[in-house]
């Protein structure tokens, strides 16, 4: 690896962008495999959503201590052992739908296991990337979600065909176990020889976590232990993380809704058949992929050519994705074709991803030296979000079908999608009033 061309920080990026690949096949492949395995052994659909929703539980439970986790031993260490935990989780537990606390407490763990993630990665990356290439970097990480989803929904279901659905269990555990050999051979702290230059740019040594047994010099001469006390009530009680976290907030609420019911929108909203559409259902997935790069390559482009300050870079961002999004968002309910559905699904869920080269990189942005902890709360909410929207979501179908006898007109629908549309408006004015892109955590 000391031949490679490019700067080692380039490699840490592409590793987690793939370990965000790898952790949405794993999501979307355990959907695909027990939802085949409950169906065959007879599994009502209340409790495949039990099982199903578990995950976002652990999910939501561990975003906080994640952050804390990787700001005091390290988001390297943290990330390689959440991924032990979940790829063990996934080989040592079978699929077995009738078993179902073994299924819980195995969902359980691999959702806490995976939210540590985001807040470890963050972490990493405040430490690895200077500013000006923070936000193509981010926006390349998170778009490995996206293609992980198409590409899940794409493979997976030919392997539960020809080979059962516990082997993708045993696959998803493969892709883990070599994910983190991969990381633990080529993943390192930013080196101690460029503290200086680090320090003055805001990333690198500086963010590094500092332990107990470290010590500095004072004026009289003597030493001290450094400390690194987290502003939990600063941080709280900031204008701009809030900022944040409605934003997050925002974009997992749309997004869960789509990703968990834009499927039934398609068979019963459509009456159409999600196996004659083909790959064309994955086109909003890859979309999102596409568009989080354009978004954090254009946001380093302004930044880098002085075009536009951080702040305003990152509200018009923000601004742009979440307002084009919220129309197609509310329009959706008007396309009855198959085509002009997946157009503005794909427009809806592709300019959401723009948005994230606002909101989603702003945590590196105010609190390089907190990412992990800022990232933590904020994807808290973002779990939140998922679990209430995909909730209410069906409450709001049932009342549907009860007031229209059935989900085939667009007034049933109107609702679903008007929700998440409308929040999209209210989080770019509040991310427009109070977000900035300037360091406020030191």
């Amino acid at each position: 690896m000391k031949s490679m061309k490019f700067p080692k920080r380039y490699l840490i990026v592409l590793l987690t962008f793939a370990s965000t690949c790898v952790c949405y096949i794993e999501r979307v492949g355990f959907s695909i495999a027990y939802t085949v395995a409950a169906d065959a052994a007879g599994i009502n659909q209340s409790s495949k959503g039990t099982i199903l929703s578990t995950f976002y539980y652990g999910y939501a439970c561990s975003q906080v201590p994640g952050g804390w986790a990787a700001q005091k031993i390290g988001g390297r260490q943290v990330l390689l052992l959440s991924f032990v935990l979940w790829s063990s989780t996934c080989f040592l537990v079978p699929l077995d739908p009738n078993r179902v606390t073994i299924l819980v407490v195995a969902r359980l763990l691999v959702g806490v296991a995976q939210g540590f993630i985001f807040p470890s990665i963050h972490t990493v990356l405040a430490q690895w990337v200077p500013p000006h290439e923070r936000s193509r970097s981010v926006s390349l990480t998170t778009s490995g979600m996206y293609l992980g989803a198409a590409m899940g929904m794409l493979v997976l279901p030919s392997l539960v065909k020809f080979r059962g659905p516990q082997s993708v269990f045993i696959a998803e555990a493969a892709l883990g176990v070599i994910w983190s050999f991969f990381w633990f051979k080529y993943a390192t702290d930013p080196p101690r020889s460029e503290h200086q230059k680090a320090t003055a740019t805001g990333f690198g040594e500086s963010l590094l976590p500092i332990k107990a047994s470290q010590k500095i010099k004072v004026e009289n001469g003597g030493t001290t232990a450094r400390t690194s006390e987290i502003p939990w009530k600063r941080i709280l009680a900031s204008r701009p993380v809030w900022a944040i976290v409605v934003n997050n907030f925002t974009f997992h609420y749309a997004l869960y809704v789509l990703m968990n019911w834009l499927p039934t929108y398609f068979e019963l909203g459509l009456q159409l058949s999600l196996q004659e559409m083909g790959s064309s259902k994955m086109l909003p997935y890859f979309n999102m992929f596409i568009f989080s790069n354009i978004g954090g390559v254009l946001a380093d482009h302004l930044i880098s050519k002085r075009i536009m300050s951080v702040t305003k870079t990152r509200k018009f961002l923000n601004t742009v994705g979440f307002i084009v999004s919220s129309l197609a968002l509310m329009a959706l309910p008007i396309f009855r074709t198959s085509a002009g559905a997946i157009f503005c699904s794909s427009v809806a869920l592709g300019f959401l991803a723009l948005g994230r080269a606002g909101f989603a990189v702003n945590h590196m942005d105010i609190a390089p030296k907190y990412a992990g902890i800022v990232m933590g709360v904020s994807n808290t909410a973002g779990t939140l979000a998922g679990i209430i929207g995909v909730d209410m979501t069906g409450k709001l179908l049932e009342a549907a079908k009860a007031e229209y006898s059935d989900l085939s007109s667009p007034e049933s629908w109107r609702t679903v999608f008007v929700i998440p549309g409308l929040l999209c408006v209210l989080s770019s004015f509040i991310f427009l009033l109070f977000s900035t892109g300037e360091r406020i955590f030191d």
